[in-house]
């Protein structure tokens, strides 16, 4: 998965307004007790990330 489709994805289920602050904050078991941005930035792929995040929130995907 391409980051844009990932961050496309990531606004359209949190919203514009709670995407970044989301990503930024909020720490998950499921990224080794990391944020979307640090588990990103340490190489975690995007798909596995946007996988996560589902579990995390209980969104499908």
């Amino acid at each position: 998965m391409r980051l844009t489709v990932f961050w496309e994805r990531m606004t359209q289920r949190l919203g514009p307004a709670y995407v970044d602050s989301f990503a930024r904050d909020h720490v998950m078991s499921e990224l080794g007790g990391r944020t979307v941005h640090q588990a990103l930035d340490q190489g975690v792929s995007a798909k596995e990330v946007w996988s996560a995040v589902c579990r995390s929130l209980d969104l499908r995907d």
